[in-house]
């Protein structure tokens, strides 16, 4: 059984070549809470250098705050914010002739796209639009990939290696104190709890059911690099 590990990645954080010999699906920042052209350019260059596919990350227009915090728009107007994300992805990436194989919102709106349907709608049509058979990377049991299913485009459903998780599956706001997992043995537990038992244990101390198809590190992390060596480790010896 493959489980692909994912990071998000051309955010300025300074890790990404340490990182990507250890993950399989790299998520790029397109401009709107990091990044620039060149970023872009030199991302997808280095997800091509290490056989990484190359997926847009594609957030609300917000670099003041990284994209972290929620916005309201409407369904139309998130339909064409990420259709103008996609597009410039899809530009550089035929520039450095490099497939285009996944989308993924970042912060605020992959939150809220998770648990609004209205919203999941606008994100998962735009990428339906753009691209017929772009895979949709989302929050396990969430609007996200249901209404990607249902409209036929193919999904990964996320689980994450250094955040925790509440009660209803959602993730614990990064406004609370133990939102993430800075220790590596602890998200390395995780992690293989979540692909071998298809559960995760809450903030309450809840086993909840939850789909890990892709397992997300986040490359702004603490020990995003440390994070990545070890799971993929863990990963290969205990899954293979």
């Amino acid at each position: 059984m493959h489980i692909d590990i994912n990071c998000d990645m051309g955010e300025g954080i300074g890790s990404d070549e340490a990182i990507m010999p250890f993950i399989t699906s790299a998520n790029i920042a397109c401009g709107y809470h990091a990044g620039d052209e060149q970023t872009m350019r030199s991302t997808i260059l280095l997800a091509k250098k290490y056989g990484v596919h190359a997926g847009a990350h594609p957030s609300f227009p917000d670099k003041e705050n990284f994209g972290r915090t929620e916005m309201q728009f409407l369904p139309q107007d998130i339909y064409h914010l990420v259709m103008q994300q996609l597009k410039q992805f899809q530009t550089i990436a035929d520039e450095c002739e490099v497939k285009f194989h996944h989308v993924k919102p970042h912060g605020a709106l992959y939150n809220m796209a998770a648990r609004e349907q209205a919203l999941a709608d606008a994100f998962v049509l735009a990428a339906k639009d753009f691209s017929g058979h772009m895979v949709v990377y989302g929050l396990s049991n969430s609007f996200l990939i249901s209404e990607a299913k249902r409209i036929g485009l193919p999904t990964k459903s996320e689980a994450f290696a250094d955040r925790t998780y509440q009660d209803d599956g959602s993730l614990t706001p990064r406004s609370q104190q133990n939102a993430l997992i800075e220790d590596v043995e602890q998200a390395s537990q995780q992690v293989l709890q979540m692909v071998t038992n298809k559960t995760v244990t809450t903030t309450s101390g809840k086993e909840i059911p939850i789909v890990a198809e892709t397992i997300c590190i986040h490359g702004d992390g603490r020990n995003a690099i440390q994070f990545a060596n070890r799971l993929r480790h863990d990963l290969d010896r205990f899954i293979g």
